[in-house]
């Protein structure tokens, strides 16, 4: 095919110079412009209208100013711009043709996939005065000469591969007012040359590799009014002479690894809009000063190390919308003063140290639409104004100490779609009114001291996907009878909540996947309609008085995945059918009192025996054998024999397992390839990646994954390689969870940037971070505040992962070789979800249960949550000991703590210096929970950075 392409594109140059050599047709720029397009890929014929029709041209007009994307003068004698954006073109740019347009003034080539060096034959276009050649893959360096272009005012090279240094001779067009080369691969510091300009109101250089120190000459940019310079790998401080940059509306500095506090004298942008300095390192007091910027209306500074409290000052910031301080180590007390702020909008203060009282206005004066102070030690009650602007549709109060009634004003709140108020000890009756929640969709109010039922009106909440009121011991009541008539309900968790009554009948239950009702003190009989529930996953009734036998169609459920009956009355048989339930993982009947065989199937075979134990009348695999069964074999010889034909039969198994995986293999390498990139990763094309494994250089390989090998991109860019097979038809399925995969985005991940598959495997592209992983580095002599800094941020990653991923993914295979390092020694996860996607690839997950997104975890899930926390544990007991400490959680269990601490101190040379003793004790506390023998009684991850995030570790 490619041979007969290079023919035609030679066969259409052919024709076009042989009609212009007849008629005499084709002017300049036609001729110019259909070289061009013969050395584009025009796969979707965009440029179809590009031709020159038989004939002379009498009236001397340029042809190509009736094509699409041509512009010309009022008599179509020149050409004045050239518009050939998301086309949906390709190829590599030559620049022959360009010396024709010497008036040309707009060129806009963005939205393609041109790629190679760009053109420096376009850097004689001096008339240009745009420049757009943004989302496309050009790489190398950016060419020099642009300085010729003397009346350019706007260069966008956004989104590109271009790499090396950024060209200080930029700073000579004397009439650029945008600049935009974000989105590459530039290294280097920032040129100080940069400051010069005169003109320029838009700087863009965010997303690439730049180093060193900010220039302080940045601050003599009197003109601009948006700057994003951030998403690099700076050092040091943010200059102070930026405060001088006084027309400047628009501030992003975010995710620069910059450190020191914030300088005050940015309180001097008195035009300033919006500041984003977030996922820093950031240390320090917010300056009060801020408030002088009453223009000010967006503030994020969350995911630094800032301190001490909110400003009182904050109160004369009118105009402020969004509040972001999350993921500091901020306290005091939130000042009333900020309740009167006007056009407030989102306040964001989670993961922080606040404690007292939220303001008692909060929500009076201004339409509050989103509110998150999650994990914090605030107490009292609900602001009585929250919901007051009528407009608030997220609150987040979870993991403080909040008491008292559920404010009644939750009940006058119909924009609610999401309310999180567990973990804390709120009491008293639900007040929601569902008949006025029309849009809600998840609530959990969990592990608080709610009484008085659920309210029977529930059912009118006609949006709710997520409902959980689990550990509230006195809520007592009974289920509304129409609770299961909620077309999108997908999860209702009402566990350990002194629950009466019995199951409503499962009339319509099309949507719910998750059912935890145990702990309760439900009677009854399980009712036969719940095999309507055809989405049903999970079902837990453990622990109740309920009685009857098993209904029989609940074994026709096709992807019924966990049913946990245990501790209840049940009688009767175990009905047979379970046994070709292709999903099912965990059946527990213990402790009731079922009788007969346990169906002869693998997978209940398989089963632990503690789930079928006492059920006296109960036999079979894994339980007794039941009277009357014979042994298979009647003879030791036919014993034999029959071994040795089953052995026979295992060699030509698996030799027509591999002569299949053979053939899978080479029909999926001959498949079509296609490219999925991620923020990050330039747009490739198929071809591009697959020609890049010719220099591939493996790296390292377990026996549980795929092997990893690095390799070189077309632009230089270096990644680290996996590749995965699959079988079936599971294509889409692996599609889905790689792509949350690459959607899972945090400083303490490595970054999945992009895949290429094809129907039966794919090559997963990861950063590639070479300096080493925490297996080689574990015995590197490191100070206490080091070792606590690598804990810290393996908890934030795995913390991610857990609770801010929906639905969660575990990481699979917590281990420290797993635990990689970035240049600032940084620690990343990688392998994160590749266990879980392997089980997806040999079909040991089932594929719609793998694509249900539900807010509740199935067990499956839960299993490798914990087992995430042991791991976590495991690591934190090898950094603390150089690695002398593995697999140690088990073997700790009756070893003094003091003991322990005094060894690990010793190691560490801390002597007797007690306020390390008290930091060491803590971290280690931590690493005997998560590694406690019951995978129940470890802490959640979040549980687990709460109480890390505590610390602040000194340095020697």
């Amino acid at each position: 095919m490619e041979i007969f392409h290079v023919l035609y594109l030679n066969l259409f140059v052919f024709f076009t110079m042989f009609t212009a050599a007849v008629f005499g047709a084709a002017d300049p720029y036609s001729e110019a412009l259909l070289s061009l397009k013969s050395e584009l890929v025009d796969d979707f014929n965009s440029l179809d209208d590009w031709f020159v029709p038989p004939g002379e041209n009498p009236s001397g007009k340029v042809f190509a100013c009736f094509w699409s994307g041509v512009k010309c003068n009022k008599n179509n004698t020149i050409v004045v711009g050239l518009n050939l954006s998301m086309k949906k073109l390709s190829g590599v740019l030559s620049g022959k043709q360009l010396s024709v347009f010497n008036d040309l003034v707009d060129f806009n080539i963005s939205h393609n996939s041109f790629s190679g060096q760009l053109p420096v034959q376009i850097f004689n276009l001096t008339n240009l005065r745009s420049l757009d050649i943004s989302r496309n893959n050009f790489s190398g360096h950016f060419p020099g000469g642009i300085p010729s272009l003397v009346n350019l005012v706007v260069l966008d090279a956004f989104s590109n591969s271009f790499s090396g240094p950024l060209r200080a001779e930029i700073s000579q067009l004397e009439f650029l007012k945008v600049l935009n080369l974000a989105g590459s691969y530039f290294s280097g510091p920032i040129p100080s040359q940069f400051g010069s300009f005169k003109r320029l109101e838009f700087i863009h250089l965010a997303g690439n590799l730049l180093n060193g120190e900010i220039p302080p000459e940045l601050g003599m940019l009197k003109t601009v009014t948006h700057m994003e310079i951030g998403y690099n790998f700076y050092q040091g401080k943010i200059p102070w002479q930026l405060g001088s940059m006084s027309e400047v509306q628009y501030l992003d500095i975010a995710g620069a690894n910059l450190s020191g506090s914030i300088p005050k004298e940015l309180s001097n942008l008195t035009k300033l809009e919006s500041l984003f300095l977030f996922r820093n390192q950031l240390t320090g007091l917010i300056p009060w000063e801020f408030s002088r910027v009453t223009t000010l209306k967006s503030l994020d500074l969350s995911d630094n190390r800032l301190s001490g409290p909110i400003p009182e000052s904050f109160s004369d910031l009118k105009n402020l919308r969004l509040l972001s301080l999350m993921y500091n180590e901020m306290s005091g007390t939130v000042p009333e003063s900020l309740a009167q702020l006007p056009s407030l909008e989102i306040l964001f203060i989670w993961n922080n140290f606040f404690s007292g009282s939220l303001p008692e206005n909060l929500g009076r004066n201004s339409k509050l639409r989103w509110v998150d102070v999650s994990t914090n030690n605030f107490n009292g009650s609900i602001p009585p104004y929250i919901c007051s602007g009528g407009v608030l549709f997220k609150l987040i109060l979870f993991s403080n100490n909040f008491t008292g009634n559920l404010s009644q004003s939750l009940s006058n709140c119909p924009s609610l779609v999401r309310l999180r108020l567990e973990d804390n000890s709120f009491s008293g009756e639900i007040p929601l009114k569902f008949s006025h929640l029309s849009d809600i969709n998840y609530i959990d109010l969990s592990r608080n001291k709610i009484t008085g039922g659920i309210p029977p009106d529930i059912s009118q909440a006609s949006n709710l996907q997520y409902f959980n009121v689990s550990n509230n011991p006195k809520l007592g009541g009974t289920i509304p009878p129409q609770i299961w008539s909620l077309q999108n309900l997908q999860n209702f968790s009402a566990s350990s909540c002194n629950i009466t009554g019995s199951l409503p009948p499962f009339k319509s239950c099309k949507s719910i996947s998750v059912i935890e009702l145990h702990m309760n003190s439900l009677s009854g009989t399980i009712p036969e309609t719940v095999s309507n529930c055809e989405e049903l996953e999970v079902i837990d009734l453990a622990n109740n008085k309920l009685f009857g036998s098993i209904p029989e169609k609940m074994a026709k459920l096709p992807i019924l995945g966990v049913i946990d009956l245990s501790h209840n009355n049940l009688s009767g048989q175990i009905p047979a059918k379970f046994g070709n339930s292709s999903s099912l993982t965990v059946l527990n009947v213990s402790f009731n009192d079922i009788s007969g065989s346990i169906p002869s199937a693998k997978a209940l075979k398989m089963m632990a025996s503690s789930a079928f134990a006492g059920n006296p009348k109960l036999c079979g695999a894994p339980l007794r054998p039941c009277p009357g069964s014979v042994a298979i074999f009647g003879s030791k010889s036919k014993g034999k024999l029959v071994l040795v034909l089953l052995l026979c039969a295992g060699v030509v198994i698996f030799v027509a397992a591999a002569l299949l995986g053979i053939f899978f293999f080479r029909r999926g390498s001959k498949g079509q390839w296609k490219m999925v990139s991620f923020l990050g990763l330039p747009q490739f094309t198929a071809n591009d990646i697959l020609r890049s494994f010719n220099s591939t250089e493996s790296t390292e390989g377990s026996e549980s994954q795929a092997a990893v090998c690095k390799a070189v991109l077309p632009t230089g860019i270096t990644v680290s390689v996996k590749k995965i097979e699959w079988g079936g038809n599971r294509l889409n399925v692996m599609s889905e969870f790689i792509t949350r995969m690459g959607n899972a985005r945090h400083k303490n991940l490595i970054r999945l940037l992009g895949f290429c598959y094809n129907k039966h495997q794919a090559y997963l592209l990861y950063d590639y971070l070479p300096n080493g992983n925490l297996a080689e580095k574990i015995r590197m002599k490191r100070d206490w505040a080091a070792k606590y800094n690598i804990v810290l941020g393996i908890a934030r990653g795995l913390c991610f992962l857990h609770h801010d991923c929906f639905p969660a993914i575990p990481h699979g295979d917590l281990k420290s070789s797993n635990v990689v390092f970035d240049e600032n020694m940084e620690p990343h996860l990688a392998e994160f979800g590749f266990k879980h996607l392997i089980q997806l690839a040999h079909g040991s997950v089932p594929a719609k249960v793998a694509r249900r997104e539900s807010g509740e975890f199935n067990n499956g899930i839960k299993e490798e949550l914990h087992a995430d926390v042991y791991g976590f544990g495991e690591i934190i007991f090898e950094v603390l000991t150089n690695g002398r400490l593995t697999s140690a959680g088990s073997s700790l269990k009756n070893k003094q703590s003091d003991g322990l601490v005094r060894e690990i101190c010793n190691e560490n040379e801390v002597g007797s210096i007690s306020s390390f003793q008290e930091e060491i004790k803590l971290v280690l506390d931590v690493a005997i929970l998560c590694t406690r023998s019951i995978p129940s009684d470890r802490p959640s991850m979040e549980e687990a950075l709460k109480l890390l995030s505590g610390l602040k570790p000194q340095r020697k």
